[in-house]
């Protein structure tokens, strides 16, 4: 392997570390304050967290509509996503959030299909194998699905769609700006809610600056500015693979941090949840292993 991609692969595995932390910051964040407050320190710090890099770039976009529009709808998903990850956390383990958040990874390929992209029978497998490891982990003995792990699959779906259009918006604009622009809009609309739907504390936001400063300037600021550096080099399987680890840290961080336990049932179906998000990316790896992924 070339030395660039180690180097690639290292930097993703350092993006999946800060965000699998990333759920425990975000499940401690709860007890101080509301989930929309929470996203929208969370996100405002990280857009101010790329502020620096926009002024230093001071590079203007051609067209400023492209952007603006692009920057609206990739906000408007990321709120859907963060905001139904981050009410589900109150009631499930970070863990679980970490693990069923990264159903994105299959969910990806197959939502394809409405663009008129090819699945492969391995995508199909993996899906069914992961399918089959979140009934195991989230159904209960009466067959019912824990209310936070049912908005956690919710958020999958709404971050997949968010990776799908980043990946085609990316193309035809500044991925940076884009970013700051997407989170932008997510900071916006998460106060709006929290204005509407929460009572808001200061005090709260001082109580939980450790959570909200590891959220916004390390989930959202540096891993997404490392996700870009690294992804300009590393293959698309690499990353994808990589990357999916970051259900596997969510996990290891509500266990040393949190002291959350899964036990067996949870052992084995976050095993099979794994091993499906891998199985997926097997076409990827074959086919595309030298192709630099597309942010």
């Amino acid at each position: 392997m070339k030395t660039s991609n180690w180097k690639a692969d290292s930097l993703l595995l350092i993006t999946a570390i800060i965000w699998g932390l990333a759920f425990v910051a975000q499940r401690v964040g709860m007890d101080h304050m509301g989930p929309f407050q929470f996203n929208a320190a969370r996100f405002t710090l990280g857009t101010l967290s790329l502020l620096p890099l926009l002024l230093i770039r001071r590079q203007k976009p051609q067209d400023w509509r492209p952007l603006i529009l692009g920057s609206l709808v990739a906000g408007l998903l990321l709120f859907a996503g963060s905001s139904l990850q981050q009410i589900g956390l109150v009631n499930t383990t970070a863990g679980n959030a970490g693990f069923i958040t990264g159903l994105y990874i299959v969910l990806v390929p197959i939502m394809a299909l409405l663009w008129g992209h090819k699945t492969t029978g391995t995508t199909w497998l993996g899906a069914l194998l992961a399918l089959a490891g979140l009934f195991i982990l989230s159904i209960t003995d009466e067959l019912t699905m824990a209310s936070g792990d049912l908005l956690e699959l919710g958020g999958a779906f709404f971050w997949a769609g968010h990776v799908l259009l980043i990946g085609w918006l990316s193309t035809r604009m500044d991925p940076l700006q884009l970013a700051f622009g997407q989170f932008f809009v997510c900071a916006i609309i998460s106060a709006l809610s929290a204005l509407l739907w929460e009572t808001l504390s200061t005090q709260a936001m001082l109580d939980a600056w450790i959570p909200i400063s590891y959220a916004g300037l390390f989930s959202v600021g540096i891993a997404y500015t490392l996700q870009v550096v690294a992804q300009r080099k590393a293959p698309a399987a690499h990353a994808a693979i990589i990357l999916s680890l970051e259900a596997v840290f969510a996990a290891l961080g509500g266990w040393l941090l949190l002291d959350e336990t899964l036990g067996p049932r949870g052992l084995i179906g976050c095993s099979m949840m794994l091993a499906g998000m891998l199985i997926s990316q097997l076409p990827a790896f074959k086919f595309n292993q030298n192709k630099p992924a597309v942010i």
